[in-house]
């Protein structure tokens, strides 16, 4: 047992005397060659049966919590890797198998000397394991505090005047504004733990064969007067009973399922009644369905059939006037607006495959005929008349894949858009895509005239698209109502702009910028940042992560090889470190917002990616990707780009850099402070065990806040829909999911007098989470 133990400290030694050498030449800490060299002289003793094996072990054990402390003080979820193998191995040598047969001397041994020996390493390990409990009963990460519980009068009038009813959810994000506040107050702080499932559906809509790894649920349903509608991933409607959750009808498109889509996801439909028309017209009410082959079918409410009169048989294709014209290349995964008898759409395209891809453009069309009115193309913005026939609109222009968001009073439609393609190298870019790169673009809805423009980062290297729905709200600003536009982003600013001309309404300031692009590209000299920020502060060798200290010295290795200067580190050929990652702090769930309190509730990540420029030697090589599509690939530009997770590079799925992950926030709107954010989600369903350890771990998809003041989210990797206060951000219920609840919930009054809070458990495939096809409401008991 002894040459065993032996056997194993000098192998593990060996290993961090090799990486803590290696990090050492990098310029990294000193500790692992160090700690390789006690590992290997107690190895030699243990080999020797020398009881001077534990003496020198206890300084292994005893130095290594001190630089623990040292390094990070008594942060528990730092200090465990950093301790927890060397803990374990202490123990092991005292017990009596290694520590027993150790010689005393090389006559009889003395009683009592062998206890001796071990009392130093004892007293270490008793102390490392006082430190870690210490630690663990003190971790208090976050900011406490709590939201005001104020009541904006004008902001109240304005939201209850959208002509909506409370008990109807009509819109993507419930008002055209999308700012997910539901009315209702029947579930509150008090009687929420006392939820229950009040029916399940099951869309039958399942990730399969010849599918994208990224095929995902991650529909909002829409509810409006007695019925509720749904979009699948492979753009299937289907309309359902509130109170029971019974089958209405089902429309199925007949999409083609292709390999080459990068995202196959339908984040749902949108609902309209066009005005005025004759008795008898068919299809008075309108469920809008894209699909992902790229066509927009306006559908009977009522019955699901396609409107007769509405583009051909019942669809506008959305391939028309494209440039560039690939099946898979280009698709609509967001629901449109629809306004003052217009349909606005925008699109997806695939990522980085070439410099000859499909058009960004926006194009809004009669919500009745189907005729295109007007279309907005990036690459040349004066081009607002309908495109002729023939005419194509401007290749690889940036694109709005999110949801847009319309104000019908000032008769603006606000677009979210994405960059030009390359993402991560933008030598030829156009002045016109310069200018609308990861932009909120405000429109004139009768003309699509551009009214405003603001960049949300200055020549974008990093794919950080403008993710989320701009979601309005009216502040009050010295005693002023003043209509307000809040928009998250990906590199974690919440940006707060008037919506009228898109000048900030709390401050954005410039800030210098990482410099030294690569060859044939340049790096913006400054970027914006917002009153309300979530950009974390910037890595440190320090923060690398690990399950192990051998696999958080991986990550220190990793971490000194990377390029990383914080925030915007431009890509490079050596590697570059970008976080928060492309992944994103907020994605298209975006925030919630309470238009009453004048609050937020936003759910932040922070994930480190990486980002690595391959040089071009021609148009057709793949050096990213493996076959078609070519994603990343960028056919015709002087780079690929190859773009991961920071993740060990032992090949464990576990981020190299220390948690959270994944928090929850609150924000008071009216002065930009973060009042209170915690860690949230736990690693139950990302470590092989079950594991519940409050971690704070990723999500995707956005939260709900009530009039009662609560937050509803399921987004977090973990299978859960939880409830929060939203003053001070507690964590109130949970309910296990069956499937990744990778979708932002919803809430409304059934007929039946009940308020209900709806789930969609369908999985991710980009994240990895278990796919389904539930669709699940939750209610109070019946009384």
């Amino acid at each position: 047992m002894v040459v065993g133990t032996a056997l194993v400290i000098a192998l593990l030694g060996l290993g961090l005397l090799g990486g803590g050498l290696w990090l050492l030449l990098l310029g990294g800490s000193p500790y692992y060659l160090a700690a390789g060299l006690g590992f290997l002289v107690t190895a030699g003793l243990l080999f020797a049966r020398r009881p001077a094996a534990l003496w020198v072990f206890a300084l292994v054990v005893a130095g290594s919590l001190a630089w623990a402390v040292w390094e990070v003080g008594f942060d528990w979820w730092q200090l465990a890797p950093r301790g927890d193998v060397i803990a374990l191995i202490g123990l092991w040598l005292l017990m009596p198998w290694v520590a027993g047969r150790l010689r005393r001397s090389e006559q009889a041994p003395r009683p009592g000397a062998l206890s001796a020996a071990g009392l130093p390493l004892a007293l270490a390990v008793v102390a490392a394991l006082g430190v870690g409990v210490y630690a663990l009963a003190t971790d208090d990460w976050g900011i406490r505090g709590s939201l005001p519980e104020r009541q904006a009068e004008a902001a109240s009038g304005r939201a209850l005047a959208e002509g909506i009813p409370e008990a109807d959810w009509p819109h993507y994000g419930r008002t055209p504004g999308g700012n997910r506040y539901v009315p209702l107050a029947e579930i509150t702080p008090a009687n929420v733990t006392e939820l229950e499932q009040a029916w399940s559906y099951r869309t039958g809509d399942l990730r399969g064969p010849g599918d994208p790894v990224e095929t995902t649920y991650e529909v909002t349903p829409i509810k409006v007067g007695d019925t509720l509608y749904i979009c699948t991933p492979h753009s299937i409607a289907i309309a359902l009973d509130p109170v029971t959750g019974a089958e209405r009808w089902r429309f199925d498109p007949g999409a083609d399922k292709n390999s080459d889509r990068q995202h196959q996801t339908c984040r749902g439909v949108s609902y309209y009644e066009p005005p005025n028309l004759p008795d008898g017209t068919a299809c008075p009410a309108r469920i809008y369905l894209p699909t992902a082959d790229a066509r927009l079918f306006a559908l009977d409410a009522s019955s699901g059939q396609p409107c007769p009169g509405f583009g051909e048989e019942g669809a506008v294709d959305l391939w028309a006037n494209m440039p560039n014209v690939k099946a898979g290349f280009y698709y609509s995964t967001s629901p449109p607006a629809v306004a003052e008898g217009l349909v606005v759409i925008g699109g997806a395209v695939n990522d980085n495959v070439s410099v000859n891809d499909p058009s960004g453009a926006i194009r809004a069309y009669d919500a009745v005929s189907g005729a295109l009115v007007w279309n907005f193309d990036p690459g040349n913005p004066e081009a607002i008349e309908p495109i002729a026939e023939g005419e194509t609109y401007t290749a690889n222009s940036p694109n709005a894949w999110a949801p847009l968001s319309v104000d019908a009073e000032l008769g603006l439609v606000y677009l979210p858009l994405g960059n030009a393609p390359p993402d991560q190298w933008g030598g030829d870019r156009t002045p016109e895509t310069e200018r609308f790169s990861s932009s909120v673009t405000a429109l004139d809805l009768a003309t699509g005239e551009v009214r405003w423009v603001f960049q949300t980062v200055h020549h974008d290297l990093w794919d950080m698209d403008v993710p989320a729905q701009p979601q309005l709200v009216d502040l009050q600003r010295g005693g002023e109502t003043v209509p307000a536009l809040v928009q998250a982003t990906k590199q974690g600013e919440i940006f707060v702009l008037d919506r009228r001309t898109g000048e900030p309404i709390l401050p954005v300031t410039e800030v210098p910028a990482p410099q030294g692009a690569a060859a044939g590209d340049f790096t913006a000299e400054t970027q914006p940042v917002s009153a309300i920020s979530f950009n974390p502060p910037p890595l440190d060798e320090r923060d690398m992560w690990g399950l192990t200290p051998f696999d958080q010295l991986a990550c220190r290795i990793a971490f000194r090889q990377l390029r990383y200067e914080g925030r915007y580190t431009p890509p490079s050929t050596q590697g570059t470190i970008v976080y928060p990652g492309n992944f994103g702090s907020f994605n298209w769930g975006g925030v919630a917002i309470d238009p009453l309190r004048q609050v937020i509730v936003a759910t932040p990540v922070y994930f480190a990616f990486t980002t690595r420029l391959i040089e071009r030697a021609d148009e057709t090589t793949n050096y990213v990707s493996d076959g078609a599509p070519g994603l990343n690939e960028n056919y015709g530009a002087p780079f690929a780009a190859a773009m991961a997770p920071f993740t060990s590079p032992l090949g464990l799925r576990v981020p190299c850099h220390a948690p959270p992950w994944g928090t929850i926030a609150g924000i008071d709107l009216e002065t930009g402070e973060t009042v209170w954010q915690h860690r949230n989600g736990t690693i139950r369903d990302l470590s092989p065990l079950p594991l519940p350890f409050e971690l704070g771990v990723p999500s995707l998809g956005g939260p709900i806040i009530t009039a009662s003041g609560l937050a509803f989210m399921s987004g977090t990797l973990d299978y859960y829909l939880r409830a929060y206060e939203v003053t001070d951000g507690a964590e109130l219920w949970r309910a296990r999911l069956p499937a990744g609840g990778q979708a932002t919930p919803m809430s409304y009054r059934g007929a039946d007098g009940r308020q209900y809070v709806l789930a969609v458990a369908g999985g991710h495939g980009s994240v990895d989470t278990k796919a389904g096809d539930w669709i699940i409401a939750y209610a109070l008991p019946e009384r």
